[in-house]
């Protein structure tokens, strides 16, 4: 596999803050050898996860099952994830402390980052939302829906990016993950977490490739007016 320092981006998270939830683009069409990703799926009906080249659709039932490429998404971040470097932690560290901890491994922080963490999670608290229908609400309303889960003592993967200040609004500014557990059967969108014994993986992208979608509804939205900061916040969990 060759390497590539591209993250490919569909859309921004402030369409999603705004309520632009389809989308024509498949992951069919943008997949394209790319082995890792985290996203949504149109009416927001469930969380994306890939790793190793294998896609998951996690949904607000608490299942999760292979991705159908012809699912079409208004939201999602996709590369080929070739880590430059692995680092093993076996200490219990909560998400706070981990992720400044990790920010101090980084190069620079003022670069986008593909970021996977493998192994025992003495817990991972994560959110989905349920599957939203025409006319849409704004992602601060939808969320009110989400279904959330503890897993606790669990084996998995947390895997997703890391977004330089500057970036928020076009994705989400830190860390940005999704979950799936060992027997691949549930996860979710995290926010909250405890490592326990895990490798962490990660790799500079210092290239966005953002298309930004041609609907009617993307051209029609208010991207101007909203509070990023709070409203981030609040879908974010």
């Amino acid at each position: 596999m060759t390497n590539d320092d591209t993250l490919l981006q569909i859309s921004t998270m402030m369409a999603l803050l705004d309520g632009v939830f389809e989308s024509e683009v498949s992951y069919a069409s943008v997949l394209d050898g790319r082995n890792f990703g985290i996203g949504t799926f149109d009416h927001l009906d469930g969380e994306m996860i890939g790793f190793d080249n294998t896609f998951y659709q996690l949904r607000s039932d608490g299942s999760a099952r292979p991705l159908d490429p012809e699912t079409t998404t208004p939201f999602c971040t996709l590369t080929r994830f070739t880590p430059t470097q692995s680092i093993q932690i076996d200490q219990e560290m909560t998400k706070q402390n981990f992720e400044h901890w990790l920010s101090t491994q980084l190069a620079t922080i003022n670069s986008f980052y593909a970021v996977r963490i493998d192994g025992e999670f003495t817990e991972v608290k994560t959110r989905t939302v349920a599957r939203q229908e025409q006319p849409f609400v704004p992602i601060t309303e939808a969320v009110a829906t989400q279904s959330a889960r503890t897993f606790e003592q669990t084996e998995g993967t947390l895997a997703g990016y890391y977004t330089p200040r500057f970036g928020h609004g076009i994705a989400v500014a830190g860390y940005h993950l999704h979950f799936i557990d060992q027997a691949r059967e549930g996860g979710g969108h995290v926010f909250d977490y405890t490592v326990k014994n895990v490798t962490v993986s990660f790799e500079e992208k210092p290239r966005l490739d953002l298309r930004l979608p041609t609907t009617a509804a993307y051209r029609e939205a208010d991207l101007e007016s909203h509070d990023i900061e709070q409203e981030i916040k609040i879908a974010e969990g």
